[in-house]
């Protein structure tokens, strides 16, 4: 599982090949999600309100990028990294 980008002690990471829709795996200490790229969601998990929020926030100024990440993976071809929010 490639990781795209590390921020705030948060660790984002896509699977090669994984299923729709387009997702990404968020983990922050012991919590774990899987966020939706397109709707900025969580469909699967639980991660504490302030790191979700920062999250959240990457996201949505990554969005494209993260698209663009969730398509090689599904080529199994090495991500981008993505710039970590500051």
């Amino acid at each position: 599982m490639p990781t795209i980008s590390v921020f705030y002690g948060i660790v984002i990471s896509m699977f090669f090949n994984d299923h729709a829709p387009p997702h990404f795996h968020a983990k922050y200490a012991e919590f774990k999600g899987i966020i939706d790229i397109g709707k900025l969601e969580v469909i699967e998990g639980n991660l504490p309100r302030r790191a979700l929020q920062l999250i959240l926030d990457w996201a949505a100024i990554h969005q494209s990028e993260l698209l663009e990440d969730w398509r090689l993976c599904q080529e199994k071809q090495i991500p981008k990294k993505i710039e970590p929010l500051k």
